[in-house]
C-alpha cells in the first residue's frame, strides 16, 4: 500500500514538473437550486476563480443539473499559450486568468481587441498593475457602488473603466481596474472630518428616505444618521453607519432595495451640509420612521422627540 503511495506520489510530481503547472484533485458536481458559483466554492474551499478557470466558464451564471468540476488547486500560468476559442473575448480571458486587458494586449503586442478563433496568445502570469491605475479584487458583498465609494472614485468612472453597463453583475474574486487615486477632500464639523464620499453617501441616503419631505424633514433625517455616528453604539464611520447589518437586516431600507445607489438631490446635499453644520430639526433623534410604510412594534415604542411630516423621529 505505501508502495503505491510512493509511485503516485512521484507520478503527480513528474507530471507537475514536466508539463509546468499544478495538478489538481477534483471531484464532479452538479449544481443544485439557489446554488452560486461562490456558495459552491465555500462550500468545497475553493475560489470562484479556480471554479470559473477549470470549468472554462465565460459568465457566473449556472443552472441546476449543470455539471462542474470542483478542483482545489489553482492552475499555474507561466506565460502559457492560449488558443482562442467561439465566443473569447479579451475581456473574458482577462477576467478568467485574473489578470488586465492591457497586459494581455502588451504581452501579445495587440493594437485592438479584435481576436479570432484559432489565434494563439501569450498568457502573462499574475495580476500586472497598469499606468492607469491599480487592480481591486471583488469580495463578498461588493457592489461597484461600494467599490467605487471605497476607492474615492465615481461609480461611472469605475463602470467605464471596466466597460460594465449600469446594472452590472459582478462576483467575488473578479478583477476590476481603478483609475488612480486622488487625495479626498475633507469637510469639517465641530468634531469630525468628513470626505466627499461620506457627504454624498450620506446625501444619497437622505435623497432615498426623505426625497418628498420638506427640506426641514430632510436635515432632521440627515440630522438623525449623525446623531448615530456619534453614538458609540453604533459604528464609527458614515459608512457603517448607513450599511450597519443588525440582527441579520439592514437599518435602512434603500440599502437593500437600492436606492442608496441613485443620485442625491441638491435639497438633500443641503440639508446634509445643514446638519453638519450643527443644525438638528430631530431634537437629538437617532432614529426615525413613516408609521404608514411600517408595523414594526420596537420603533413605535420608542420615545418620540419630533415629527416633521409623514415621519416620526425617536430616541432611545
Amino acid at each position: 500500500m505505501r508502495l503505491r503511495l510512493f509511485y503516485a506520489i512521484v507520478f503527480i510530481l513528474l507530471v507537475t514538473f514536466l508539463f509546468g503547472q499544478a495538478v489538481s484533485f477534483a471531484q464532479t458536481y452538479y449544481v443544485q437550486a439557489n446554488d452560486s458559483l461562490y456558495k459552491i466554492a465555500q462550500r468545497y474551499g475553493t475560489s470562484v476563480e479556480i471554479l470559473t478557470q477549470v470549468n472554462n466558464l465565460y459568465s457566473p451564471v449556472i443552472y441546476p443539473g449543470q455539471k462542474l468540476q470542483i478542483s482545489w488547486t489553482k492552475p499555474t500560468v507561466s506565460n502559457s499559450h492560449y488558443v482562442v476559442k467561439a465566443g473569447d473575448t479579451l475581456y473574458l480571458l482577462a477576467q478568467r486568468y485574473g489578470i488586465t486587458i492591457e497586459s494581455l494586449k502588451t504581452t501579445n503586442n495587440l493594437t485592438s481587441n479584435y481576436l479570432w478563433i484559432g489565434q494563439q496568445l501569450l498568457i502573462p502570469k499574475g495580476n500586472i498593475t497598469t499606468s492607469s491605475g491599480s487592480i481591486y479584487q471583488v469580495k463578498p458583498g461588493d457592489t461597484p457602488y461600494l467599490i467605487a465609494i471605497r476607492n474615492n472614485i465615481s461609480l461611472s468612472e469605475l463602470l467605464a473603466l471596466n466597460n460594465l453597463g449600469k446594472y452590472a453583475f459582478i462576483y467575488p474574486g473578479q478583477i476590476l481596474k481603478l483609475p488612480v487615486k486622488t487625495p479626498a477632500a475633507t469637510y469639517t464639523s465641530s468634531n469630525h472630518n468628513f470626505s466627499a464620499s461620506d457627504l454624498d453617501l450620506l446625501a444619497r441616503l437622505v435623497t432615498a428616505e426623505a426625497g418628498g419631505e420638506s427640506y426641514q424633514g430632510q436635515v432632521a433625517v440627515a440630522a438623525s444618521i449623525l446623531n448615530r455616528y456619534e453614538d458609540p453604539r453604533y459604528p464609527n464611520s458614515i459608512y457603517g453607519v448607513v450599511y450597519q447589518i443588525s440582527n441579520g437586516r439592514y437599518q435602512f431600507s434603500p440599502v437593500l432595495d437600492g436606492r442608496i445607489n441613485n443620485a442625491p438631490s441638491s435639497s438633500a446635499q443641503k440639508a446634509v451640509a445643514a446638519a453638519i453644520g450643527g443644525q438638528d430639526p430631530s431634537y437629538g433623534a437617532n432614529g426615525f420612521y413613516n408609521p404608514a410604510k411600517t408595523s414594526n412594534s420596537w420603533v413605535s415604542s420608542q420615545p418620540v422627540t419630533t415629527v416633521i411630516g409623514n415621519h416620526i423621529f425617536f430616541k432611545y
